[in-house]
């Protein structure tokens, strides 16, 4: 089988891994402040490639993080892969970001709410058993003491919009992760080869990113 380049860049969190059969190889990434995408991705893609001795021409398909996350990020990193897809006639193949941060908890029971920070008290989540099972579909979502309501049991937040939910979200169900900030490639690559298998892919010329909602220019 060949290899599987990932690519997240969803979040502040610029990741690269290089996956066979599913177990990620080599990954290298890097999480700033300041937006540093453009300038990091193509230089972490070669660095991952050289550190495994590979070339492009041994990839057999690149998965990209489709949102939802920052509007540049997603930009970023979907359209380098879409760029390398086409030069290299490979399938592209999209994960769900929110599935990516579930995917580095590891439970026995309860739900997993990964939430990927939106401002204010805004978060984009969705709802996982603990077999990482997505139970209820990706929201942009206000928070509020009885947002999760209807849901029973313990429940695991994590994720960089996790921790400003501390102060409302405080019954003892509630467990927080806080040492899970962000998506990352290194998650990916079971994702990606299942999907790979399956022939699970996405049109290179019409994919566009999950944003969840639209773009607004603040001036």
């Amino acid at each position: 089988m060949s290899y599987i380049l990932n690519i997240e860049t969803a979040t502040k969190n610029c990741s690269v891994s290089i996956a066979k059969e599913g177990k990620t190889l080599f990954c290298k990434e890097m999480s700033e402040q300041g937006f540093s995408h453009a300038e990091k991705l193509h230089v972490f893609i070669a660095e991952s490639l050289e550190a495994l001795m590979i070339d492009f021409s041994d990839l057999a398909a690149i998965a990209v993080s489709q949102g939802p996350g920052s509007y540049t990020g997603l930009r970023i990193g979907v359209s380098a892969a879409k760029g390398l897809c086409y030069a290299l006639n490979i399938p592209l193949i999209a994960i769900d970001t929110l599935e990516i941060v579930a995917r580095q908890l590891t439970v026995s029971d309860g739900l997993i709410i990964p939430m990927i920070d939106a401002r204010r008290m805004e978060v984009y989540d969705a709802i996982f058993d603990s077999q990482h099972t997505k139970i209820r579909e990706t929201k942009a979502e206000i928070i509020t003491e009885d947002v999760f309501a209807d849901f029973e049991g313990t429940i695991h937040l994590l994720g960089d919009g996790a921790m400003k939910c501390a102060e409302i979200l405080n019954d003892s169900r509630f467990l927080y992760h806080p040492e899970i900030i962000y998506p990352s490639a290194k998650e990916m690559s079971s994702l990606s080869f299942d999907k790979h298998k399956k022939s699970d892919i996405v049109d290179v010329a019409y994919f566009e990113p999950f944003y969840l909602k639209d773009f607004i220019l603040h001036k």
